[in-house]
């Protein structure tokens, strides 16, 4: 086989991808291309998280700090919202998470973490459970007063 997967796994994908193109099944490397597929879902799963954590941490600072908003705050709700909702259309399955207390108990969780370290409010400080439902933090124009 050509480049190894441990080696270089930029020239192994491109490689990967020509022997599936060419029909030269036999040749690629099914388990690492398995893992890769899957990789491909964590990855977005993993950038959800990221961007409503960031969106969650700028909703608490709005709340918490109201002498402080700003054009920047309102930039990045506004920024994160479209980015996470862009997500969800391209891969609407991971709306499924908003069902799992875990996955969102860990997402509010860095937000929370996230709002500290950005306000000097202690992170105790900050309710334990999200207080707004995820379809008002993904809905446009939503801010919490």
């Amino acid at each position: 086989m050509g480049t190894p997967y441990e080696k270089d796994v930029v020239a192994w994908a491109n490689e990967q991808a020509a022997l599936l193109r060419a029909g030269k099944l036999s040749a690629i490397d099914i388990e690492h291309i398995a893992e890769e597929i899957e990789d491909v879902g964590k990855s977005q799963l993993r950038e959800l998280g990221s961007r409503i954590s960031v969106l969650l941490a700028h909703l608490l600072k709005w709340q918490y700090q109201p002498e402080r908003r700003s054009k920047s705050w309102s930039s990045t709700i506004r920024t994160q919202r479209k980015d996470a909702n862009y997500l969800l259309g391209e891969a609407p399955s991971l709306r499924r998470r908003f069902d799992e207390s875990k996955w969102l108990d860990v997402v509010w969780s860095k937000a929370r973490t996230l709002a500290e370290s950005e306000t000097g409010i202690d992170f105790d400080d900050f309710p334990e459970i999200c207080p707004w439902p995820i379809g008002c933090v993904l809905e446009e124009g939503f801010l919490p007063e």
